[in-house]
């Protein structure tokens, strides 16, 4: 990857209205993204793979294509956050690219969803982990039953952890990468111990390494068959994957974006798709993929395998960690999305300004905290976010034919980074995410058709704020 020496940084005028900080080093980016990503998927995903690939080369080969498919993204995405170096991302891409209602529709994917839901899911998730080791907060304590709804005490430390997150990050960006990095490392710490253990000590086979499906390598499919069952086992791995365009919404608070933006999700992706790795081959030594293919918690049932049953304490600190460390991620950086929709007119206004003293998106960051309480207490999230991560990939793929648009369209626009292995490695995703969608609608036509329908929700909305702010405009 080549980077062209950044441009001089325009000298800043004086202005009444607070600005956002560039605050976030090349580091703090690379650890932001990487938490962003790994949060509860890997610890959930293997089966959903094992199911359709029960080989070991196809369920191996699987990861790696999903992360190098993210990176032939990555490089597009790469050269759009060096010309667009500001807060909101992926949502500008779109919207240089396409215009007002496409970029919209993305945002409201977000904030309806993809990461309110992420952000409600994941606090969830990690004070579930936290009640196995503290029994007085797991889910088996009903608090009330509402409209079919149990809401337990896993539930009311999920909104307190959440409370927590938003409450952090409207204190300034410094706090919030603080408390993002220490989570991180400390996450990435627990990873490492369970991997190095299980191989040094644990009771694991190689064996399982070599194992071969009925069918032998094709596992008796044919040509079709298997390529429809590697997009299957690719649904997963997107989602495990998904979190990567992460780094780019908090452009604008990155130092020297124009390099370190293209950088941190190249390096970031890199080092998610070894953590990956590492993890699985942890899972397939503890056991063949005839047994992956049967439990949900595959993490745990690895644990119960290569050391005890008493690991699963243990597990569940890491698991609970991971989470929260996600969710600190998600909450930092999808609450630049709204500012950015905000300051364009086409969400609520409040969320466009930014707090005097702590420089900081505070009104998007506690309106992000409430939906996500929202969709909490509803107990709908996991079940939402699994239609969106249709969404999410086909905006992916929009966004990385926006990168062949805007050369033509806006040649003039600085390009500090350009897109390694242009036009193929784009190209390439472009063919990737088209047939994956295809197969999607095919192979899951509920979840595509429920995707669509929340993404085209938001229509009436964006009418709504589009003439609002015509009519203030005109005023």
């Amino acid at each position: 990857m080549t980077l062209a020496p950044a441009p001089p940084a325009p000298t800043e005028t004086p202005s009444e209205k607070p600005s956002l900080v560039r605050g976030l080093s090349l580091l703090d980016s690379v650890l932001l993204l990487v938490s962003g990503i790994i949060g509860s998927s890997i610890f959930l995903t293997a089966k959903d793979i094992a199911g359709p690939l029960p080989h070991p080369f196809w369920f191996f080969l699987v990861w790696i294509l999903g992360g190098a498919i993210s990176l032939c993204a990555c490089t597009a995405f790469a050269e759009l956050g060096s010309m667009f170096p500001d807060s909101g991302g992926q949502y500008i891409y779109l919207r240089e690219a396409y215009g007002d209602l496409v970029a919209f529709l993305y945002g409201w994917m977000l904030f309806a969803v993809a990461n309110g839901g992420t952000i409600a899911a994941l606090s969830v998730a990690s004070a579930a982990y936290m009640g196995n080791i503290v029994p007085a907060i797991s889910q088996q304590h009903v608090m009330f039953t509402a409209v079919g709804i149990a809401f337990t005490r896993t539930h009311a430390v999920g909104l307190v952890l959440i409370a927590i997150l938003t409450v952090v990050n409207v204190f300034g960006l410094r706090w919030g990468a603080l408390l993002n990095n220490v989570s991180t490392w400390t996450k990435f710490t627990a990873m490492a111990g369970f991997v190095v253990l299980g191989f040094a000590i644990g009771k694991g086979h190689w064996s399982n390494f070599t194992a071969h499906a009925p069918g032998g390598l094709s596992m008796g499919l044919s040509p079709g068959q298997l390529i429809s069952a590697l997009g299957v086992g690719l649904i997963a791995v997107f989602w495990a994957y998904d979190g990567w365009v992460y780094i780019t919404w908090v452009a604008g608070e990155v130092k020297d974006p124009r390099r370190n933006v293209p950088l941190a999700m190249v390096f970031g992706v890199l080092a998610v798709g070894a953590i990956y790795l590492a993890m699985n081959m942890a899972y397939v030594y503890a056991l063949p993929l005839s047994e992956v293919a049967k439990h949900d918690t595959i993490a745990h049932a690895a644990a119960v395998a290569l050391f005890s049953p008493e690991a699963a304490i243990w597990l569940s600190a890491m698991i609970a960690i991971s989470c929260f460390s996600a969710a600190a991620a998600g909450t930092l950086c999808g609450s630049r999305v709204y500012l950015a929709m905000a300051q364009d007119g086409v969400f609520f206004k409040r969320m466009a300004v930014i707090h005097p003293k702590w420089r900081t998106p505070a009104f998007s960051l506690i309106g992000q905290g409430i939906w996500a309480a929202v969709l909490t207490m509803s107990g709908r999230y996991d079940q939402l976010y699994t239609y969106v991560i249709f969404g999410m990939v086909l905006s992916y793929t929009l966004t990385v034919i926006g990168l062949f648009i805007l050369r033509w369209k806006r040649p003039d626009v600085p390009r500090p980074y350009r897109c390694t292995g242009y036009p193929w490695l784009p190209g390439f995703y472009v063919l990737v995410g088209v047939a994956w969608t295809l197969n999607t609608i095919v192979t899951r036509p509920t979840q595509a058709f429920w995707g669509a329908a929340i993404v085209l929700a938001g229509v009436p909305g964006y009418l709504y704020w589009k003439r609002t702010s015509r009519r203030m405009a005109a005023e």
